[in-house]
């Protein structure tokens, strides 16, 4: 068996930087802290995903939460006169005050354009997989989003299909490779992503490595 490390996980520190920037000492503050941070990016990402959010940073202070948020299409977000920006920021809080003790007293929302999408490996995955469900065909699909991204500046690609492929009675894995994708390389910057695609016939798992 191969062993499998995510390539984000192995670059933290080095190549990428932390997703939640904050630290307590207290262990029930932390892991409280730990949980509320997964499940506000989880909804954010499920409320904005029609924006093209890639990623969410999550940055903490005593009585302060900052939130970056980085979308394809950030306009989308912050609505006609800020008026988008202040919703997001009226759940945020409501979410934050709903289920826990320390409560923060100040919220505060950035959003970051993303000006290059096709060089983020979960804007490409999460393309893919909306593409499928809608029927698509998977390989022109798969090398529609290969040439974009090598025509975006990247240095290689990798994609990797699982399930239940265009609907087949057996489910099996497609990979897909364009350029160079040096996985055990530390020094180099690769963006990794999965995504669900939920087709007619199952789930099809989409894998995106984006050597940048």
């Amino acid at each position: 068996m191969g062993q499998k490390v995510n390539p984000k996980g192995l670059r933290l520190g080095i190549v990428n930087n932390w997703s939640s920037r904050w630290f307590f000492s207290n262990k029930k503050i932390y892991r409280l802290n730990l949980i509320s941070d997964s499940s506000i990016r989880k909804t954010l990402m499920k409320k904005l995903s029609f924006t093209g959010v890639t990623q969410i940073d999550i940055e903490r202070a005593i009585n302060k939460i900052s939130l970056i948020i980085y979308s394809v299409k950030p306009g989308m977000i912050i609505g006609r006169g800020g008026k988008g920006l202040e919703e997001l920021k009226k759940t945020v809080v409501q979410y934050l005050n709903k289920g826990e003790k320390n409560k923060e007293s100040k919220v505060d929302l950035k959003i970051e354009p993303v000006k290059r999408p096709y060089l983020s490996a979960y804007y490409v995955a999460q393309n893919i997989a909306e593409k499928l469900v809608r029927g698509f065909p998977h390989r022109s699909v798969v090398h529609n989003a290969m040439s974009r991204s090598i025509e975006a500046g990247a240095k290689g690609i990798k994609i990797q299909l699982g399930g239940r492929i265009n609907g087949a009675e057996i489910s099996r894995r497609e990979k897909y490779f364009e350029g160079t994708v040096p996985v055990s390389t530390i020094r180099e910057d690769v963006d990794y992503a999965k995504y669900p695609a939920l087709t007619k016939s199952g789930y099809v798992g989409v894998k995106v490595w984006i050597c940048r």
